[in-house]
């Protein structure tokens, strides 16, 4: 009997014990919500700046010009700007999904200015005052630098790291420095239109307080680039438009209107857009 209890033993000894079979699972990593607004990566605090480059189209409205005659002030009749591009660069910082930053330095393309006046002019015989048409004929330039703040109208949940569109909107202050080129004032007699004279005024330059609403979307190509397609108007103020010349001047505008269609493009080189590392999915493992 000893023996038979030692034998059973020793068999229960070497004998693999089998259990029931039990899954061990490996948890899935889930990829996060990409928002083109918030860090990603290693959190360096530069992944939020990026620099950008601009082009517009433009429609320039002039607000009309007063300037000094013998006796008071007079203005111009009718007066009118060609339509001009513009081309810019500047920065800007990503605070956060919703805001940003920007500073942008950009230069307006000569735009003509035609110009007209009724009234008198010294051309008659002896230089007697006889009733006149004038044209007025220049051109201006701009530079401007502006500060603005943006809110991109990032409401969605969830979106891929390759495209998409974000309406944004946003405003800034600056200001503009408006050249005005020489002023050709060529006035000819009513009743003898050959019978003209041109006087020439040197123009003016100056800085002027200058603003801007915008409204627009933006395009990301991929998480560090992208596109930008906007509408704004901008309000440049006031200032001196051309010298004094022939008894007339100095002449003082009233400030210009510019509305214009603007493509541009953003780069953020902080940016790292590898997607997120997920571990493959390891199957199930039964022990």
């Amino acid at each position: 009997m000893r023996v038979f209890l030692l034998a059973t033993t020793a068999a229960l000894a070497v004998t693999p014990v089998f259990a029931a079979d039990t899954p061990v699972a490996v948890p899935a990593v889930e990829p996060q919500p990409v928002h083109y607004g918030e860090m990603r990566g290693s959190h360096d605090p530069w992944e939020g700046f990026y620099v950008k480059g601009q082009v517009g189209y433009l429609w320039p409205e002039f607000r009309g010009a007063t300037y000094a005659v013998t006796g008071g002030t007079s203005g111009f009749e009718t007066g009118e700007l060609d339509n001009t591009w513009a081309a810019g660069i500047g920065a800007g910082f990503q605070v956060n999904r919703y805001l940003r930053t920007e500073l942008m330095f950009d230069y307006i393309f000569d735009s003509d200015f035609y110009g007209s006046t009724v009234g008198q002019c010294g051309v008659g015989p002896g230089g007697a005052l006889v009733d006149c048409t004038s044209t007025d004929t220049t051109s201006w330039n701009a530079y401007t630098l502006m500060a603005s703040l943006y809110v991109d109208l990032d409401f969605w949940e969830h979106h891929s790291a390759w495209g998409h569109i974000v309406p944004f909107v946003g405003g800034g202050i600056g200001g503009s420095y408006v050249n005005w080129d020489r002023l050709n004032n060529t006035a000819c007699e009513i009743a003898d239109p050959t019978n003209c004279e041109t006087i020439y005024h040197e123009g003016e330059s100056s800085w002027r307080f200058a603003w801007q609403v915008e409204a627009g979307a933006s395009y990301y190509f991929r998480c560090d680039f992208a596109g930008e397609a906007s509408y704004r108007y901008r309000r440049i103020g006031e200032g001196g438009m051309f010298g004094y010349a022939s008894s007339t001047g100095p002449g003082h505008d009233q400030g210009i209107n510019v509305q214009s269609v603007n493509l541009g493009l953003r780069y953020y080189p902080g940016r790292d857009c590898e997607p997120p590392y997920v571990p493959p999915h390891v199957p199930p493992v039964y022990k």
